[in-house]
C-alpha cells in the first residue's frame, strides 16, 4: 500500500507541475509561447527531482506506464504490481490534472482541444520515451544516486529538443487530454501517443539491458 500510495501521489504531483505551470506561464507570458514553454519545461523537472528524491526509496518513482512497463519486461517488478503500479499512475495522473484545475479556479471538468498530431510527432514520442528509458537504465547502471538529476534534466530539455514536448508518458498523455489549457492533448490524439510510447519500450528494452549489463 505504500508503494501504491508514492505511485498515486507522486504521478498527481507530477501532473499538478505540468498542468499548473502551463496555465501559469500561458497567462503570465502575454502570448509568448516560447517563455510559456519555459515555464512548463523548468517546473516539471524540478518536481520530478523532488518526487523522484523523495518517493524513489519507496516505490521506485515510476509514475509512468512506460517505465513499470520497462521494468516488468526486466523481471524487476511482478505482473500484479505492475498492473496495480499503472492503475494508480492513471488515477492519480488525473487526480493531479483536477487539483490544478481547481488550484487556478478553472472548470474541474474539461475536454481538451489542443491538436498534437502527424508522423512527426508520434516519431517524437518513440525518441522522447526511449531517451527517457535510457537515462533512467544508464543512471542506475552507472551513477544510481543521480537518476533524479538525470531524469529532471532530460525532460527539461525533451520539452525543447522533441516537436511533441516529450510526454513520454502514457498516464500523463491520458490525463492531459482533461484540460483544455496550454499542456491538453485532444483526446482523439491520445491513442497513437500511447502507442508511440509502447513501441519505444520494445525498442529500448531490446538494446539498454544489453548497452548497460549489470
Amino acid at each position: 500500500m505504500r508503494k501504491l500510495a508514492a505511485e498515486g501521489l507522486g504521478t498527481a504531483f507530477l501532473l499538478i507541475g505540468v498542468i499548473g505551470s502551463g496555465i501559469m506561464g500561458d497567462t503570465l507570458s502575454n502570448g509568448n509561447v516560447a517563455i510559456a514553454l519555459l515555464a512548463n519545461a523548468i517546473a516539471t523537472g524540478c518536481i520530478l527531482y523532488g518526487i523522484i528524491t523523495t518517493l524513489g526509496p519507496i516505490s521506485g518513482a515510476h509514475f509512468n506506464p512506460a517505465v513499470t512497463l520497462a521494468f516488468l519486461i526486466k523481471g524487476e517488478i511482478s505482473v500484479t504490481d505492475a498492473g496495480q503500479y499503472v492503475i494508480v499512475q492513471i488515477v492519480g495522473a488525473i487526480l493531479g490534472v483536477w487539483a490544478a484545475h481547481l488550484m487556478f479556479d478553472l472548470s474541474i471538468l474539461q475536454i481538451s482541444t489542443t491538436s498534437r498530431s502527424g508522423v512527426s510527432q508520434w516519431f517524437s514520442e518513440i525518441l522522447a520515451t526511449f531517451g527517457l528509458l535510457f537515462v533512467i537504465f544508464g543512471g542506475i547502471a552507472t551513477a544510481h544516486d543521480r537518476v533524479p538529476t538525470l531524469v529532471a534534466l532530460y525532460i527539461t530539455g525533451a520539452y525543447w529538443f522533441t516537436s511533441s514536448t516529450s510526454f513520454a508518458n502514457p498516464a500523463v498523455t491520458i490525463a492531459r487530454g482533461f484540460s483544455d489549457t496550454f499542456a491538453g492533448i485532444n483526446p482523439a490524439h491520445i491513442p497513437m501517443f500511447i502507442v508511440m510510447q509502447i513501441i519505444a519500450v520494445g525498442v529500448g528494452m531490446a538494446i539498454l539491458p544489453r548497452l548497460f549489463k549489470d
